[in-house]
């Protein structure tokens, strides 16, 4: 009996080494980088020669009419992006009411949909936050919230903090991004936007954005959840979830040349 009970102790001890629930969004937020930068490499490794123009539009003869082929889904997304609206499509500057049309965009985009369905379901597996409940009400509530967080960081920092600091809220991918650089790159994006007139410029409205969506957050977290503390945790998983998605972005250009099969663009450099 006392063997028993010695190795029912060390098995309580093991079991109390087990981090934290504080940790589970230190552990998400990893597990989205590593995700993300995986996705970059393999697009890094994947990218082939631009394709040489079609034989048969090569033996076409002058006497024959061209024919105008129908507008595709990918001739619209070359002009912009459904999945990430913020990707320059024209380095136009931006009215008020474009940015405002970006901050709607970018809301209910089809990344900001997908984003807010994993995370209701990594912290409905978590229990995170505990007060939103188990089930389907639960994980309507944590899938809410996370839209509700986004769309607010949206129009405050793609829309009012843009159009009153006069700064560039959309992504600039580079023209040929090697891994490497697109790391510096991304996590220099974070904190280095572009102001109207194209100059590089400190980043206000894209830093202060997420951590005024925040405060607001509280209004509809949980009571437990709404301490500074907590506050300031989402804050910087918000930023690390920025670096990650302009990974995604600088690579999207390359996932949809290589879908379409059509020659790399000379357009925006930096």
């Amino acid at each position: 009996m006392q063997l028993r009970r010695r190795g029912f102790s060390r098995e309580l001890a093991i079991l109390d080494s087990t981090p934290p629930l504080e940790m589970l969004p230190v552990f998400r937020c990893l597990a989205l980088l590593v995700f993300c930068l995986a996705v970059a490499a393999l697009a890094q490794e994947t990218q082939t020669a631009p394709k040489s123009p079609d034989a048969a539009s090569a033996g076409q003869t002058g006497s024959s009419a061209p024919k105008v082929p129908p507008v595709t889904l990918f001739e619209k997304l070359d002009k912009k992006s459904i999945v990430f609206p913020d990707i320059v499509a024209d380095s136009a500057r931006m009215s008020t009411g474009q940015k405002f049309k970006l901050f709607v965009d970018n809301s209910i985009s089809l990344h900001a949909l997908a984003a807010s369905s994993l995370y209701a379901a990594i912290n409905q597996a978590a229990d995170s936050p505990h007060g939103y409940g188990q089930g389907g009400e639960g994980y309507a509530k944590r899938f809410g919230a996370s839209m509700a967080g986004g769309a607010s960081s949206n129009f405050f920092g793609t829309f009012l903090l843009a159009s009153a600091l006069h700064q560039d809220p959309r992504f600039f991918p580079e023209r040929d991004p090697s891994f490497g650089r697109s790391l510096k790159y991304s996590a220099q994006r974070v904190f280095v936007t572009r102001d109207d007139e194209g100059r590089d410029v400190a980043n206000w409205s894209g830093l202060m954005g997420p951590l005024l969506s925040e405060g607001l957050a509280n209004a509809y977290w949980p009571e437990q959840d709404r301490t500074a503390r907590q506050t300031f945790e989402r804050y910087g998983i918000d930023l690390a979830v920025r670096f990650g998605g302009n990974m995604l972005r600088e690579y999207w250009p390359v996932f949809f040349r290589k879908v379409r099969g059509s020659p790399r663009p000379q357009a925006q450099g930096k």
